[in-house]
């Protein structure tokens, strides 16, 4: 079940990053639980990552042990509920939830994170927030246990929750959403769906949204009126399509990437006094 020295730029969306020295892709809990347990004997370090879409894996690797989700993908519904494991895509959710003539989760048809990831992150867009409709999620704490906790107790606010600084892992997820039409479920669905694909580089490989959104401003278009779309180091750019994603032009490293992000930071402060945070995290050796 671990794996040495493993490329992960193969698992982010990025296609960029350093190799794991351990990875664990487990297909149950218990194998999860176990990889944990791997880690702690060896005195190793050890992380959680999901889908790999929001995150920037630095050139030098990471450390230790990582752990995959993407296995873990097991999804019940019943009545209004859905209860889905946290390895899961969010995408996928959603499209259950239409399926099933749920409504509550079409703002997430285009987030391309994991449901743990989601809960990470309070992940959001159009309007939409997990915390909308997340009831109860159920963790592996840093201690070994299992707990089941409400919603108010993971702190989520924007594009943030507990889970980072408790050192929690997302085991499983209950959304709680309302009945709807399908067709008007379907119908919002694919409009959101053709506003990312045509406004975003889908075609290229990157992180997402780099950036939160400032107050006061949208960080896209603080990036395109500081002249910034199309500049590139290395084989980084911002895009040409959408100025709040940085895409991988074929061979960017994560060493381009930061490069170019703190380049957008270091202008747009220049020439708006507006600091832009990093929404992407960073992970990782340099």
């Amino acid at each position: 079940m671990i794996q040495k020295n493993v490329p992960l730029k193969d698992y982010t969306y990025t296609k960029i990053g350093g190799n794991a020295d351990y990875l664990a892709i487990p297909k149950s809990v218990e194998e999860l639980a176990k990889a944990v347990e791997f880690a702690q004997k060896n005195n190793l370090p050890w992380m959680v990552l999901g889908n790999g879409s929001n995150v920037l894996i630095q050139d030098g690797g990471i450390e230790g042990l990582v752990i995959l989700t993407t296995s873990l993908t097991n999804m019940t519904i019943e009545n209004y509920t859905i209860t889905v494991q946290a390895g899961a895509p969010i995408i996928e959710v959603s499209q259950a939830a239409r399926d099933f003539s749920l409504s509550g989760l079409e703002f997430a048809c285009g987030i391309p994170g994991s449901v743990g990831g989601a809960i990470y992150m309070n992940a959001g867009a159009y309007g939409g927030e997990i915390k909308d409709v997340c009831t109860y999620v159920t963790v592996l704490t840093s201690e070994g246990k299992i707990e089941k906790l409400s919603a108010d107790q993971l702190g989520f606010d924007y594009r943030t929750s507990l889970v980072p600084d408790k050192n929690w892992i997302v085991l499983e997820v209950e959304f709680e959403l309302e009945p709807g039409d399908q067709t008007v479920i379907k119908a919002k669905m694919d409009e959101l769906t053709y506003l990312r694909e045509s406004k975003q580089p889908l075609e290229y490989p990157s992180c997402g949204s780099v950036f939160k959104r400032p107050p006061g401003h949208f960080a896209g278009k603080l990036i395109q009126d500081s002249d910034l779309q199309g500049v590139q180091i290395g084989g980084a750019q911002v895009s040409l399509k959408h100025a709040g994603f940085i895409i991988n032009k074929g061979d960017a490293t994560a060493k381009d990437y930061l490069n170019l992000v703190h380049h957008v930071q270091k202008t747009v402060k220049e020439k708006f006094g507006v600091e832009l945070e990093k929404e992407v995290r960073v992970i990782g050796r340099a």
